[in-house]
């Protein structure tokens, strides 16, 4: 198991979030509209397009993104079986370093509270 506390690491993340909101906010507006934007439910719904940016947050090595999208995903109702699907694509097209963020990734599923 990583060392690495995901709930913490989002909870840091957003505090200095905050401070870049009041700090630039016409940055930060179109970043939260370019978010809700992209992640609104169309052809794909909303835990579909999660999966994705999971995927995408492993292959880049982000771990606030790991964080994020998989807290997203854990409320959105994925299931373990949907949430090590994506870790499996994740590694598949990243390779051994996405094999070791899909083990952090396993940590915070499990961090997060995500279904056995």
């Amino acid at each position: 198991m990583t060392g690495k506390h995901y709930p913490d690491i989002t909870r840091d993340i957003s505090r200095g979030i905050k401070t870049l909101r009041r700090d630039i906010p016409e940055v930060m507006a179109g970043f939260s509209a370019l978010a809700v934007a992209a992640g609104k439910a169309g052809a794909l719904d909303q835990k579909a397009k999660e999966c994705v940016a999971l995927g995408i947050a492993i292959a880049t090595r982000c771990d606030g993104c790991i964080g994020f999208h998989t807290e997203a995903l854990v409320k959105l109702g994925a299931s373990r079986a949907e949430f090590e699907e994506v870790l499996g694509m994740a590694i598949y097209m990243g390779g051994g370093p996405s094999l070791m963020y899909a083990g952090d990734a396993m940590a915070a599923w499990e961090q997060f509270g995500g279904a056995a």
